[in-house]
């Protein structure tokens, strides 16, 4: 295979070690770039054929129409999500494809871990132990045995949290638009509505992807119609919460605790270090102030066994454009959903 470029887009530290790492079976010649893809930065990409986004890059109409013109002919997202990409105007342009999946493990756990540390409040006995207060006061949580967490959306990350809390003895019940019952058999689990889902849970996870369907699921309505103290817990997608409602609903102390990886307006904040300066962001700034959320700078995928099969995944990827073969985990406007369902078929 001939050496080809990839101009990385929003790249830290990290990306570029386990890039690197993975390379050395590929030998692609790679720019990495820390800005992030954008109108004003999709120009930076002249001279390579393919460039590498990440979730919080703004691939829209007018950044496909100039990487176009820097005759880009593939975008290789390193994610799973594909939301921030106008796939309508790409397509018949410039092919995308993804990475479906990375770790679920990693996801799910981390959903786990946000859960555990809202209910025990071990983040805040381990502040409070070290300036010597050794107080349990404020502290008390419940037990998971026997609980009820609602999942919503059962792929590969909802079902191994699924695996987790059965793991703890506790009562599942799924929603997905496409309920595999067979499974729910399997896993003595039980798919219901979603009024149903936010009635009896306990703990809420979302883990379904964003679409139309799912933007703003979580909603005023939706938290009205849930359990008074349910923990809410969101891995997934920013914008499937309604973060205005969010916040009324913790006013109104109908949401016990949240737990968020992700935020709705997150692109200019998550995965940068803004410590030094103010948070301008009205919302999210009123959301840290809260002492029973707990706020993840988008970290769930964040371990070495993900970060390395993302790693290896987008190069193959990359390596099957090149090689002219069929791209298996190529999206498009036509299909919305992986072109594997076209039957080994290009769109395009």
């Amino acid at each position: 295979m001939t050496v080809s470029k990839i101009f990385f887009y929003d790249t830290k530290p990290y990306d570029q070690q386990a890039f690197d790492e993975a390379n050395s079976n590929f030998g692609f010649d790679i720019k990495y770039c820390p800005a992030h893809l954008n109108a004003n930065t999709a120009s930076l990409s002249a001279g390579y054929p393919v460039i590498c986004a990440f979730v919080n890059d703004t691939v829209d109409s007018e950044t496909i129409r100039i990487l176009k013109e820097c005759h880009v002919t593939l975008i290789a997202l390193r994610s799973a999500g594909y939301n921030n990409v106008d796939l309508k105007a790409a397509y018949g342009n410039i092919h995308v494809v993804r990475v479906p999946a990375y770790s679920p493990h990693a996801v799910a756990e981390h959903a786990a871990a946000l859960i555990l540390t809202l209910n025990r409040k071990t983040h805040k006995a381990y502040y409070r132990t070290r300036d010597g207060n050794f107080s349990i006061n404020g502290f008390m949580g419940f037990d998971m045995y026997q609980k009820t967490i609602g999942i919503v959306g059962t792929g590969k990350i909802g079902r191994c949290l699924i695996d987790i809390a059965l793991g703890f003895g506790m009562n599942v019940l799924a929603y997905d638009k496409f309920p595999d019952l067979d499974y729910a058999k399997e896993k003595n689990i039980q798919y219901v509505a979603l009024s149903e889902l936010y009635q009896r849970s306990d703990v809420i996870s979302l883990h379904c992807p964003l679409s139309k369907e799912t933007h703003h699921l979580i909603n005023a309505e939706s938290i009205r119609q849930m359990k008074k103290g349910v923990i809410l817990i969101n891995t997934s997608r920013g914008k499937i919460i309604e973060t205005g409602s969010l916040i009324q609903g913790l006013k109104d102390k109908q949401i016990g605790a949240a737990g968020l990886d992700v935020y709705e307006e997150e692109s200019e904040y998550f995965f940068e270090d803004l410590s030094s300066e103010m948070i301008s962001d009205d919302v999210l700034a009123r959301l840290l102030t809260f002492p029973n959320v707990l706020i993840t700078s988008h970290q769930g995928f964040f371990t070495k066994e993900a970060i390395s099969n993302i790693a290896t995944t987008t190069l193959t990827n990359i390596k099957e454009f090149f090689d002219g073969g069929f791209l298996k985990n190529e999206i498009c406007y036509q299909c919305d959903s992986t072109c594997l369902k076209k039957e080994g078929k290009r769109c395009f």
